[in-house]
């Protein structure tokens, strides 16, 4: 194959991450379909706190699940198809969420079934994430991914704290129906974009031109260092078998379904707790899931210097203590933000050090293992708001700061899994040294 030392393949790794990296900005906005302005919509459709945390994480519901069957199909498909399919239901869930604004500008509690439908719609964009991680990873070798990963799931991740801070604004300013107008029309054309100018994997388009692959030469003249399996179910199935990749799912439940959660549903318990303006309250999340996504990005390159495990140990422990400073802060808005930057900090590198590891623990299925642990983590989006609304019901309003102790029981039971994970870890020979593997 390509004996010639050129490779042929369109495109190259810092073109297909551009494209992969606004796709899954543009998807991830989705979790924002109803956070930033939930407590609006308390006002006419009178929700009890358990609803209200079911709407609020209803797109986490279809975000999570379908990245298992999606995620695992780019070792066959390739990225382009599904990113595309994915983007495409997601217009549909905005636009639906459009016509019930038109239809209904006051949504009374009658209408909380059409609304949890068109979020479901709008959350088939988060799973743009594990399709982006396989596809990011076909493009880049294994010492560079680390970096390459950060940068897209971190600057991805910047779309729920970019709405949650334009999305009240417009619709104070604008109302509605022009706010999601406007976003149908976005993400409409960076849908088109993406299906204009992404590629996939140079591996992807060698074997649609029917040259033969040779993976060392694919490597040396591509870059392409992980070869797909090529069959969906099997790289699902590989990777399910193995113990490490469901150690690996909890971590993300925690890091990035707490990010998710936290993400939909800090704009109501700032709003109820501290009694601040739906602007004011957006801002406040904003600052959260900004600051989160930013230092995923720092966390990528620090678990390339450090190694993921020592990042992910560093960050429950950071996890614990922001949850803590949050159940403690009833009456304290300063400890309260300081709880919530301290919650950033450690999910933010978490997040990034998960996905380090998983190309190194899952070598010949990164695009199942991504898919498992991407969806099932990120499940924890869905299940986490309506658990933290529980805690509103039987405490009332201090129920909001009670609801973190949610988080300091998953950080603590990931780090028992991770002593674990880390006293077996196996380890291969680099040199005079040995890595973990």
């Amino acid at each position: 194959m390509n004996e010639d030392n050129v490779c042929y393949a369109k495109s190259s790794p810092a073109a297909a991450l551009t494209w992969i990296t606004l796709a899954f900005f543009a998807g991830f906005a989705g979790v924002s379909a109803y956070g930033p302005i939930l407590a609006k919509l308390k006002e006419t459709m009178t929700m009890s706190p358990l609803l209200l945390g079911l709407l609020a994480s209803c797109p986490a519901l279809t975000g999570s699940l379908l990245r298992v069957p999606f995620g695992a199909m780019v070792d066959r498909y390739g990225g382009k198809t599904p990113i595309l399919t994915l983007l495409s239901l997601a217009a549909f869930g905005v636009a639906g969420i459009t016509l019930m604004f038109t239809l209904a500008p006051n949504p009374t509690y009658s209408h909380y079934p059409l609304f949890i439908l068109f979020g479901i719609l709008c959350g088939c964009g988060i799973a743009v994430f594990s399709v982006g991680i396989p596809s990011v990873s076909y493009w880049y070798p294994q010492k560079k991914q680390g970096r390459s990963l950060a940068l897209y799931a971190g600057l991805g991740n910047l779309a729920p704290g970019l709405f949650a801070v334009m999305l009240p604004s417009m619709v104070v300013a604008l109302g509605f129906i022009v706010s999601y107008v406007f976003w149908f029309i976005m993400l409409t054309l960076l849908l088109v974009l993406v299906w204009i100018f992404m590629k996939d994997a140079p591996y992807f388009q060698y074997r649609q031109m029917g040259i033969e692959i040779d993976p060392d030469a694919l490597l040396h003249t591509c870059g392409e260092e992980l070869i797909p399996s090529g069959n969906a179910m099997a790289s699902i199935k590989k990777a399910g078998a193995d113990w490490r990749t469901w150690a690996l799912t909890l971590f993300y439940f925690v890091s990035f379904g707490g990010f998710i959660a936290l993400t939909v549903w800090l704009p109501t318990y700032w709003a109820e707790l501290f009694s601040t303006g739906l602007v004011a309250a957006g801002l406040l999340t904003a600052l959260y899931s900004l600051s989160c996504s930013l230092l995923r990005v720092a966390g990528g390159f620090i678990s390339d210097s450090l190694g993921g495990e020592t990042v992910v140990l560093a960050s429950f422990v950071s996890i614990t203590l922001g949850a803590v400073l949050m159940i403690i802060t009833i009456d304290s808005f300063a400890v309260a933000v300081a709880g919530q930057m301290v919650l950033a900090l450690g999910m933010g590198f978490a997040n990034a050090a998960v996905f380090k590891l998983v190309p190194k623990y899952s070598p010949k299925s990164v695009g199942g293992a991504a898919g498992i642990v991407g969806g099932l983590g990120a499940f924890g989006g869905f299940v986490i708001p309506p658990l933290m609304g529980l805690f509103v019901k039987v405490y009332g309003a201090s129920g909001y700061a009670w609801g973190f102790s949610v988080f300091v029981t998953l950080a603590l039971v990931s780090l028992v899994v991770f002593v674990i994970l880390n006293r077996r870890a196996p380890s291969k020979v680099v040199g005079p040294l040995t890595e973990k593997a």
